[in-house]
């Protein structure tokens, strides 16, 4: 992993390297297989719907325990679901497990049912659950009834004070060096033979901030996989370890995930500013879509290996990707015109937040700099470590604007109702409006609201693309290319399955094997 984890405590942080943590040592009610998008019974085994679609009544794995060995219950569900929703810990996962902005209420039946009642219709159905990791009520309801569950599980919280019905535990953190996961005797999946889950005794994930370090490391042996693809400047010395074999190589397509350019949109965020006639203009953002040649953009920043894409959604999400979206054409001059429209005889300049060591995002923001200082505006990059720049914008600290990858967890867009509706924690220009602070916002919130609470997929889709349009129109956030995902790992790994979306090798971790007799990674 790049990063340190920002916490172990998943309700409080949504970054990637917390996300492995929870995906290694957390299991949920359903889950979303990442290969297939099909929603597999985990810790629920069935469900029945009432005949409104609102209730759903769920049967629960039998004779399950934690990794401390404390049985799991209907009560650690409802437990979970409540702590989610503490106002006072200000769960980052509440907003996606909310329909039109109202809670799903949970009630234990038995300790081996629970029932989920739902506000309003909602197509997806259970898919939602897939957002909500089940924790232990015997660890965390004291931190919950004290109100401190935002200061739970933090990075010096000791291994052994963590519990977890997922396939691993945490055995040993050395910050800034590794984290050391060991196999939960008690983990309650076994494979179609009936053999105990997970095949590996360990995982060691090391924290390597320095991707050429990291490719270095998987292409010598000292590594067997990363967490995130590869770049595709390391795709020929991979090849070479590749026809060595030590290494498989795996294209997987373009990625379901672009980088993007979004400015601070918050209101009275400028009131002070000299550049608040313009710097929050829907004018400005387009100007900057119309400046950039998405197709220069994706040979630079990509190596060729990346498509021009104009929104959050890429083809590669054929289920809800758009094609009739308006697509901004490339025109410097119609650009330049656009900037002098809003800022006439000003000089028009901003400065780009970005993540330090990853490079895609490091060429991004230099191509970005470089085509809009051909039409006038000067782009000022700042390199920041990653955790830092997260929270440089969820905090709500001052900012011009930030060039970044803000992953999506599902391809379905109601179950990432955080980053479409106005009041979603990851709604990156303005997080949390307590109103939508536009008109546009408002009508995406509306159309949204439809388009999950509708059970006809098609009228679903067609709403989506209605999204999709007034997003192209308005572009709060600025998207240029999505990159071809290439994942990369040691031949002696096995069992792997391989999704778009990240950890692309590792989200289902209780299944990856090592072949018999295969040496060990040297570190």
């Amino acid at each position: 992993m790049r990063t340190e984890p920002a916490s172990f405590n998943r309700l409080t942080r949504r970054d990637a390297s917390t996300e492995l943590v929870s995906i290694l040592t957390q299991a949920k009610l359903v889950r979303v297989n990442r290969a297939t998008q099909e929603i597999e019974p985990w810790l629920a085994t069935s469900w029945t719907r009432s005949a409104d679609g609102l209730r759903y009544t769920m049967k629960l794995r039998p004779n399950v325990a934690f990794s401390d060995g404390q049985p799991f219950t209907a009560d650690d569900v409802v437990f979970s679901f409540a702590a989610a929703y503490d106002e006072r810990s200000a769960s980052v996962l509440s907003d996606s497990l909310q329909v039109n902005g109202k809670k799903l209420t949970v009630a234990a039946v038995d300790p081996l049912t629970v029932i989920v009642t739902f506000p309003a219709p909602f197509g997806p159905g259970v898919r939602i659950l897939d957002n909500l990791p089940i924790f232990p009520k015997h660890k965390l309801q004291s931190a919950l009834d004290a109100g401190t569950l935002a200061k739970a599980w933090t990075l010096e919280t000791p291994p052994a004070e963590l519990a977890g019905l997922g396939p691993f535990v945490l055995s040993d953190y050395v910050p800034g060096q590794r984290l050391v996961f060991i196999k939960n005797p008690h983990y309650f999946m076994k494979d179609a033979a009936g053999a105990s889950l997970p095949y590996l005794d360990r995982i060691t994930a090391q924290i390597i901030p320095d991707q050429n370090a990291e490719m270095l490391a998987l292409a010598s042996g000292q590594i067997d996989l990363t967490s995130d693809a590869m770049r595709p400047e390391d795709y020929a010395p991979l090849r070479r370890a590749k026809n060595a074999g030590r290494l498989q190589l795996l294209d997987l397509g373009v990625g379901y995930d672009a980088d993007s350019l979004w400015f601070n949109l918050k209101p009275n965020a400028f009131a002070a500013d000299p550049r608040a006639s313009w710097i929050q203009r829907d004018e400005l953002r387009r100007a900057i879509s119309m400046a950039v040649d998405r197709k220069h953009f994706a040979d630079t920043v990509f190596l060729g290996a990346g498509a021009p894409v104009f929104g959050p959604e890429t083809p590669a999400n054929r289920e809800w990707f758009s094609a009739d979206v308006p697509q901004t054409p490339y025109d410097p001059a119609g650009a330049k015109a656009l900037i002098e429209s809003i800022a006439p005889g000003q000089t028009v300049r901003f400065t780009l937040l970005t993540q330090k060591g990853r490079s895609s995002l490091e060429r991004g923001s230099a191509v970005i700099r470089d085509e809009l200082q051909k039409i006038g505006v000067i782009v000022d990059v700042v390199p920041l470590d990653g955790n830092a720049l997260i929270q440089r914008f969820v905090s709500g600290a001052a900012y011009d604007a930030i060039y970044f990858r803000a992953a999506a967890t599902d391809t379905d867009p109601a179950l990432t109702p955080d980053f479409w509706f106005s009041f979603g924690s990851a709604h990156m220009w303005d997080i949390a409006e307590p109103m939508p602070a536009t008109p546009w916002e408002g009508q995406i919130d509306a159309l949204m609201a439809k388009q999950i609470a509708s059970a006809d997929l098609a009228e679903r889709k067609r709403l989506f693309a209605e999204v999709q349009k007034i997003f192209a129109e308005h572009q709060p956030a600025i998207y240029f290319a999505a990159p071809r995902v290439f994942v990369a790992a040691s031949t002696r790994v096995t069992n792997l399955v391989p999704a778009l979306i990240r950890p692309h090798l590792l989200w289902a971790p209780d299944r990856i094997a090592v072949a018999a007799g295969a040496p060990r990674a040297t570190h």
